[in-house]
């Protein structure tokens, strides 16, 4: 199973990317969220990306990190976006009512 490292989240001109694994679930959250928010707030970024490239599958915890790091974000005006969601991906983003906050570029 893949795991996910610190090397998968990097800044880049104000924007946290974050390269997900292929499985986003509780036991990967934690990790996750605690990189994103040390990141958000050490190096003042505005948005954030999540990149699904490598995602096959994402249960709710995966609905509560895009979630959480969205409401830390929106109040500076920042904007969090989604890329290379396949098809299961998108669904769960649309089902989550998440498409309507989060930008998702295919």
């Amino acid at each position: 199973m893949e795991q996910i490292s610190t090397e998968d989240f990097q800044v880049i001109d104000n924007c946290l990317m974050i390269k997900l694994p292929e499985e986003v679930d509780h036991h990967r959250a934690g990790f996750i969220c605690e990189n994103a928010d040390r990141l958000l707030v050490r190096d003042e970024v505005c948005n954030v990306v999540f990149d699904f490239e490598n995602t096959r599958f994402m249960d709710s915890s995966g609905i509560g990190i895009i979630m959480g790091r969205y409401r830390k974000i929106a109040c500076f005006g920042g904007r969090v976006y989604a890329i290379h969601a396949d098809r299961q991906i998108q669904r769960i983003l649309m089902v989550s009512g998440l498409n309507k906050i989060v930008e998702v570029l295919v």
